[in-house]
């Protein structure tokens, strides 16, 4: 019996070869090298601490490279993305002490703005590569990498935390290796969840794309030439005709990466489903059949295939060997007496440099009044989910059960959820200037335009993963509407929804930094809230508050992720895993 049934569409693997398919994979593998080569040959020009480029060329011809430069950045950060998620969700979810840590943190590493992460790496990674653009190009890098990397951690740690106990006794039976297990077990049953935010995480990197090629910080301005930064540039000085120029690109782009990427992966996840009976209908990708019927894939796995077996004997050289199925009690409460004697000295003695600082700087009263501000800003996020929620959730559902409508909508939606919302920001901000009309309630509409799409994306996940035969019998028993919502559905999604929604306050609240200040043509809009107030100490080197913001946002996300969201996360683990 194999651990995952595998169900590929009708003639998966009996396809005649083409040596046509052959070709055309070749020539696109090959003119992929040379796009990565020829763009990467523009990362390491000289560069010097000190020195500022406050514009970049707004010539339309320019536009192809920069898109090119940004779509480079953006799968770099993806891949340091998904290195971080095997590594820090299987930590936390297989390790009982280091989860007491890892989680919190988690938390608390979504909750830091982009704009905090760069005060304080752009100049390490200056410093890295002295004398070249290099250290600009990896702190947008790590940037963008922190826009992306949480929501996928969080994903996959939850499939890994409600895996089916069958499939957890089975590998510890058959004394699986970790190596082993991690490969076999835990990434094909997070397949689903960990693509889907995979695609909504790369649509947050677009987002806060122009925060990450058009960096304000202590009082210096570097561009990095990308489409982010070219819409910057062109919003400054005020050409709506060119940011519609780069929206059209955008528009490309997306849909191109969607095409050649994202859709061979959503069907290529099909044969990892958990379900005794495969779908009617489902999802199919060009790219994806063209590879299936070339001989190169199947050349590669013959290269590579022989390296699997030696490198599971290396793991277990380096410890990675078969999970231990009983540990003393009395070892155990000593290791946790230990270990929770160092957390709390660690933890401590920050709060009291953090606190220290503070007073001796700006002093307690600045936190009062930043606690105010975020109070502003969590009424934003609020009306944000409950909003968003009653909309995205039934058509997520919609088109997480369809997989005919799913092949038209998924394109439709990624092209939404991936375009930059921020890249609007300037026609908003002149429809604003023109009426008059508030910030302060419109920034809320700001932040849901990229905050929504990880309440859709995770309820589509959730949706699309119900397995067919539960529908199957739901069908046959005739279900009234409203019994099969209550019963079958909102059971289904809930794990997947409470994934979407912490992200997407998570995510809502790092959106507060570039909505609740924006700009267009030299006229600057500010709305009342925590956002505003870290963009704005950000951008002026004022360390002192840039701490204070970051701390209150930290402490706001973190607390109600511990009162509310964890308690829905809990409920979900014990009683919605499929």
């Amino acid at each position: 019996m194999t651990l995952l049934r595998s169900y590929p569409a009708h003639g998966t693997y009996d396809r005649p070869r083409s040596r046509v398919a052959d070709v055309v994979v070749f020539l696109g593998a090959a003119v992929l090298i040379w796009l990565i080569v020829h763009v990467s040959s523009g990362l390491n020009v000289p560069f010097h601490e000190g020195e500022t480029n406050t514009t970049v060329s707004t010539d339309a011809a320019d536009l192809p490279y920069y898109a090119a430069r940004s779509l480079l950045r953006m799968f770099a950060a993806l891949g340091l993305s998904i290195v971080f998620t095997f590594v820090y969700a299987t930590a936390a979810a297989r390790l009982r002490r280091t989860r007491t840590v890892l989680l919190p943190l988690l938390d608390i590493l979504q909750s830091v703005p982009i704009l905090g992460f760069l005060s304080v790496t752009i100049t390490a990674f200056i410093a890295l590569f002295p004398g070249s653009q290099l250290g600009l190009e990896c702190a947008s890098i790590f940037a963008i990498f922190t826009s992306q990397a949480w929501n996928m951690a969080f994903a996959f740690y939850h499939s890994l935390v409600s895996q089916p106990r069958e499939i957890d006794e089975a590998a510890r039976n058959l004394r699986l290796s970790r190596w082993q297990r991690f490969w076999r077990v835990d990434v094909p049953s997070g397949m689903f969840p960990l693509i889907w935010n995979g695609m909504m995480s790369f649509g947050g990197g677009w987002f806060f794309l122009v925060a990450s090629e058009a960096i304000s910080v202590n009082n210096h301005t570097y561009m990095l030439p990308g489409i982010g930064s070219y819409v910057a540039t062109a919003n400054d000085e005020g050409d709506i005709g060119k940011v519609l120029i780069a929206i059209a690109v955008m528009i490309v782009m997306v849909i191109g990466v969607n095409v050649l990427f994202w859709r061979p992966l959503t069907a290529f996840a099909e044969r990892f489903r958990f379900e005794d009976s495969k779908s009617a209908q489902a999802p199919r990708s060009v790219t994806l059949e063209l590879l299936r019927r070339s001989h190169i894939p199947e050349l590669l796995g013959k290269i590579l295939g022989p390296l699997v077996f030696p490198l599971d004997r290396l793991m277990r050289v380096f410890g990675l060997a078969e999970h231990p199925l009983h540990v003393a009690a009395g070892r155990r409460r000593a290791g946790d007496v230990a270990f929770g004697l160092v957390l709390t000295a660690v933890v401590g003695w920050g709060c009291y440099r953090v606190v220290s600082y503070i007073a001796d700087t700006v002093g307690l009263g600045e936190v009062a009044h930043a606690f105010g501000l975020g109070a502003l800003t969590l009424v934003r996020v609020l009306v944000l989910l409950v909003v968003c929620s009653l909309i995205w959730v039934p058509v997520g559902v919609w088109i997480g059960l369809n997989p005919r409508v799913s092949r038209f909508a998924q394109p439709v939606v990624q092209v939404l959820a991936s375009f930059p919302a921020n890249f609007l920001f300037p026609l908003v901000t002149a429809v604003l200037v023109a009426t008059g009309a508030s910030l302060n309630w419109a920034g809320a509409l700001l932040m849901a335009l990229g905050a929504q799409w990880y309440i859709l994306f995770n309820v589509i996940a959730g949706a699309s993963a119900v397995p067919n035969d539960l529908r199957e019998a739901a069908a046959n028993l005739r279900l009234p509407r409203r019994l099969w919502w209550r019963k079958l559905i909102l059971p289904a999604i809930f794990p997947s929804y409470v994934t979407g929604a912490i992200t997407a306050a998570g995510g809502a609240w790092n959106a507060s930094i570039v909505a609740e200040v924006v700009s267009h043509g030299g006229t600057t809009l500010t709305a009342a809230g925590l956002g505003a107030y870290i963009s704005e100490a950000t951008t002026t080197g004022d360390w002192p508050r840039i701490l204070v913001g970051v701390v209150v946002m930290s402490v706001y996300v973190v607390g109600i992720n511990r009162l509310f969201w964890r308690r829905l996360y809990a409920l979900a683990e014990r009683r919605y895993s499929l």
